[in-house]
């Protein structure tokens, strides 16, 4: 096995080519292994800067962000003023949905391991101010029920938005408020940022983003989204070694490096115990715990997650059985490309591990029911169709709405082929990903009746039928 001070090394001499390679501007990444923490970074801020990129450095974590609100709604359960499986209204009375009668009974944990079962890309605009997280409250009044509270894992950005009113209104205090006083004090983080007023005091890196599918990354348009996701991921950002220290949290039973207790043994354990299975996208983890994302890498136990903003992506897989974290926190390129290389390696050389390959189309494509599968489904973000051309081919059309729209053109059309009987697969991959998609249940008419792709997004109705 190799050293940490191996490690080090590698990263010096690998980093440089790897970004060049792959046209990220800037990259920080963290190892923590035997208690031990190293960290390097390569590349620049930002394209138009050219400021150099330090391990100091903060990058936004975006939806990692989940797991650091899923550990602050611990510590309330931990003090006994949250039970997870009592009704959200029992604390916040004034959530609402479309459907009175699932608002009435989602519980805090169908929010944690996203099966609440309501549309979840919810990024309504509610300003800057202190007051924006209880303001998106009220916004979900006409939001859908996709389908029963837990009967299905979609992924849900709103849900811990919604969490992180939870947070304030029993901390009477703003959720970046509970962050620093509940995580950053007692962790004694040096470079960290709950949103971009303090991101500005650090160098702080700038997302990147492709203009055209082939132009070289630019500097993103803004710097985050809105603040009303704050608990969702949209403002976090820190370096790769405060990142660590909050995952070392999680492997030392929820007591920080100077002995204080900030949260309690079973939560912690509680939050790395599968809740829901995820549809198999080869992709994402093979199931979902309070917060965490659950990999089983060939019988070892890893978890982790992912978090994209505005062209900044941020990876963080956790090996409690070797007691090892890497943190790689990118700002825009093919990100994908330095996370398999850097993870690859380090576990492969710290604990003989061997980091799963992603999908990729089968060498015969699998015959799926093309019937079942043709059409259009509608989300907040995008419209999604699936059609088969003349010659018989599959191709899936993305119209962005929203916020995405406003990040580049439409993208082009996407060629499918059949992965297993229920799924397909992008024929070439784009940012190093072949992305899957999962076709889950039936409509009245046998079609699929969610395109689920992490999200399950459900078919739009026929205009025709009346």
């Amino acid at each position: 096995m190799a050293t940490l001070s191996e490690i080090q090394t590698w990263l010096q001499d690998r980093l440089p080519a790897l970004l060049a390679e792959h046209e990220v501007p800037g990259t920080a990444v963290g190892v923590l292994y035997g208690g031990e923490v190293i960290d390097h970074a390569a590349g620049v801020l930002s394209k138009a800067t050219e400021v150099e990129t330090t391990p100091d450095s903060v990058f936004q974590i975006g939806s990692i962000t989940k797991v650091w609100t899923t550990t602050l709604v611990m510590q309330l359960v931990d003090e006994g003023k949250v039970d997870l499986d009592r009704p959200l209204r029992d604390y916040l009375p004034e959530f609402v949905l479309g459907d009175e009668t699932a608002a009435a009974v989602i519980t805090v944990r169908q929010l944690l391991c996203h099966t609440s079962g309501f549309e979840g890309d919810i990024f309504n605009e509610t300003g800057k101010g202190d007051d924006a997280i209880e303001k998106f409250v009220p916004t979900l009044a006409g939001v859908e029920q996709l389908f029963p509270p837990g009967e299905l894992f979609s992924y849900n950005n709103a849900a811990f938005a919604v969490l992180g009113r939870l947070i304030e209104v029993l901390r009477a205090k703003t959720f970046d408020a509970a962050l620093r006083d509940h995580l950053f004090t007692p962790l004694g983080l040096a470079h960290a940022a709950a949103d971009p007023y303090d991101a500005i005091l650090h160098r702080a890196a700038v997302g990147h983003v492709r203009p055209t599918p082939d132009a070289a990354p630019v500097p993103a348009p803004f710097w985050a989204m809105t603040r009303s996701m704050a608990a969702a991921g949209s403002m976090l950002a820190m370096s790769p070694r405060d990142l660590l220290a909050f995952a070392k949290l999680h492997l030392d039973s929820g007591t920080a490096a100077d002995g204080t207790a900030v949260l309690s043994p079973a939560s912690v354990k509680a939050m790395q115990q599968a809740q829901v299975k995820v549809p198999a996208l080869g992709m994402m983890g093979d199931s979902w715990g309070l917060g965490w994302e659950l990999f089983d890498w060939n019988g070892t136990t890893v978890i982790g997650h992912d978090g994209g903003t505005i062209g900044q992506n941020a990876f963080l897989r956790v090996v409690p059985e070797h007691g090892l974290a890497v943190a790689v926190l990118t700002n825009g390129g093919d990100t994908i490309e330095v996370y398999k290389t850097v993870v690859a390696h380090v576990v492969k050389e710290l604990a003989g591990l061997d980091l799963p390959a992603l999908p990729t189309p089968p060498a015969t494509p699998v015959p799926i029911d093309v019937d079942r599968v043709l059409g259009t489904y509608s989300c907040e973000v995008a419209d999604v169709t699936v059609r088969q051309d003349e010659d018989g081919r599959v191709w899936l059309d993305q119209i962005p709405k929203g916020i995405f729209a406003e990040l580049g053109p439409t993208p082009d059309p996407v060629e499918l082929v059949g992965r297993t009987e229920e799924s397909l697969i992008a024929v070439k991959a784009e940012n190093g990903i072949h992305s899957p998609y999962v076709f889950v249940g039936n409509d009245p008419a046998g079609r699929a009746l969610f395109l689920h792709t992490g999200r399950a997004i459900r078919r739009a109705a026929d205009p025709t039928s009346a």
